[in-house]
């Protein structure tokens, strides 16, 4: 008996096929995590002896790390504009964090420094075209919560290119601490003791489980590792108790070139604070994986700049490299650097250098979006590195024509392969240094290698010229004498206030007050 044959009419057949097509082309979700301050090595996976953080480790285990990832900038509103706009300081001009002082007003912090700093742009272009536009235009849905400090009202996360916004406005640290009340215009309380960091975790958590059925880009950015540096009670008692058991050092600082710079890892405070960072990381990762969007959506994880070893809070050094926040030093701009793509190759490290400007164009590249931006693109995709690739070197520039809260100096900078050069404005005078074999920059080597010295001081030199930089001018009222008193002051003052501080954080019965920050609540 012949087999009836089943012709399904032309419409219907063209219909399946599509559908079949379309099936296999769904393009791939985005979930970008910057966390604010967190330091090189202050990860499971980057070598931290003290902080734990398991869900970290495991998304390590499942990206490739770039072991000489940088940051845009050594402090954060520049570094985030360079990753929303593909380019480097000098481009954009976001050169110092939004709202630090600039010329003649820099005289009233009474820090005595030689030059006035460069003026620089308050808030992120309207003209170029975002990371997060780029996908908006792609069909994406796209999500914003956490910090943004790219300025203020009229150029906050919805206004370029985010559908919607949780918590991003012109601050650079959580004006009502991490514990709800939270003083912010842009997220509601939550209960009394809620932790602003585990909150941002579960709206972009929740984000995604109401954008599941279509593609989209999240972007959660913490506030946390930012000062204020707080905990809760268990979660300090946890990190105090472990700092004992490894052994409590007689002194964890030593002075730097203008401020002490923490040299230990062994604040309960901190530990708690990047312990919840972690924990708001489990809580999106395994949202995606009860969706079953896991292994259809490319994970980023990085830093804006490097840990606060010197300023602010002084909480933590970078262990492998030298300096912090606010430095040219490697600390200053070296951070952690994942990307998780599903099906590409997993848990290897390159060490190829990259930056924050590489995101832009790798993320496009990886979701295959027909954009055209409208500014100069300056980063390079990642992508040929991630198919195994090492493409030639390529120069990465940073400019930083200000004075840091953390005791950096007015410079530019350029790396290029294994090589990095400083040039200081104060004075003019530049340092080159080979950094896999010395990312603590002790052994300066313009003169042993005057060639790539002048390669690097020309290449830096064209790049500065072309972008027309500004830059910061001799202040015509420096006094030398008060500037010195004040290193004096920060060796001999400050220096054994933080020493006394730090053994303080340990005491078995230290508080920080009598509701621990506000975590504790009597209802």
């Amino acid at each position: 008996m012949k087999k009836a044959t089943v012709v399904l009419p032309i419409a219907l057949l063209v219909s399946v096929l599509f559908a079949c097509k379309q099936e296999t082309q769904i393009p791939p979700n985005v979930l970008f995590i910057l966390v604010d301050d967190l330091g090189y090595a202050d990860l499971g996976f980057s070598g931290s002896p003290f902080h734990e953080t398991p869900h970290l480790d495991q998304l390590a285990s499942e990206s490739v790390q770039f072991i000489h990832g940088y940051s845009g900038s050594r402090v954060c509103s520049p570094a985030r504009a360079t990753i929303m706009t593909g380019q480097f300081t000098a481009s954009h001009g976001i050169t110092d964090w939004i709202g630090a002082k600039t010329g003649t007003d820099w005289r009233t912090h009474q820090r005595h420094d030689p030059m006035l700093p460069a003026d620089y742009q308050h808030e992120l272009s309207a003209d170029g075209t975002t990371l997060a536009e780029a996908f908006k235009q792609n069909g994406y849905r796209t999500f914003f919560a956490g910090k943004w400090h790219l300025g203020g009202e009229g150029s906050y996360p919805e206004d370029h290119g985010f559908d919607a916004n949780v918590a991003g406005w012109d601050k650079g640290s959580p004006a009502g601490g991490f514990f709800s009340p939270y003083n912010n215009p842009k997220i509601t309380d939550g209960p009394d003791g809620e932790n602003l960091t585990l909150r941002l975790g579960r709206e972009v958590a929740d984000f995604i489980t109401n954008s599941k059925e279509e593609p989209f880009f999240a972007f959660l950015s913490f506030y946390a590792v930012h000062a204020p540096v707080q905990t809760s009670k268990d979660r300090w008692e946890k990190y105090r108790d472990k700092a004992e058991s490894m052994g409590i050092r007689e002194k964890g600082f030593e002075m730097g070139e203008k401020l002490p710079f923490r040299t230990v890892q062994d604040n309960p405070n901190y530990a708690g604070l990047v312990a919840s960072v972690d924990d708001a990381v489990g809580i999106v990762l395994d949202r995606l994986r009860s969706l079953g969007l896991d292994e259809r959506t490319i994970v980023v994880f990085t830093s804006d700049n490097g840990g606060v070893v010197a300023g602010d809070a002084f909480a933590t050094t970078n262990l492998l490299v030298k300096g912090g926040k606010g430095q040219h030093w490697e600390g200053g701009i070296r951070v952690p650097y994942l990307i998780k793509v599903p099906g590409k190759p997993a848990g290897k490290t390159l060490n190829y250098p990259v930056v924050g400007a590489d995101f832009f164009p790798t993320l496009v590249d990886l979701a295959g979006l027909k954009t055209d931006p409208v500014q100069e693109i300056e980063g390079m995709s990642l992508v040929p590195l991630l198919d195994g690739e090492t493409p030639s070197a390529r120069a990465i520039f940073w400019h930083y024509p200000h004075y840091g809260n953390q005791g950096g100096v007015p410079s530019a900078m350029v790396r290029r392969g294994d090589w990095k050069l400083i040039r200081y404005f104060e004075d003019g005078h530049e340092e080159l240094y080979h950094i896999p074999d010395d990312p603590f920059e002790t052994q300066e080597l313009s003169q042993e290698n005057p060639a790539e010295h002048a390669r690097l001081t020309a290449l830096l030199s064209r790049y500065l010229e072309k972008k027309q930089v500004s830059l910061p001018v001799p202040d015509p009222e420096f006094d030398r004498e008060l500037y010195n008193k004040r290193l004096e002051e920060m060796e001999q003052v400050l220096l054994p206030r933080l020493e006394k501080q730090r053994l303080d954080f340990l005491k078995e019965d230290w508080e920080p007050n009598s509701d621990w920050w506000g975590s504790i609540t009597t209802d």
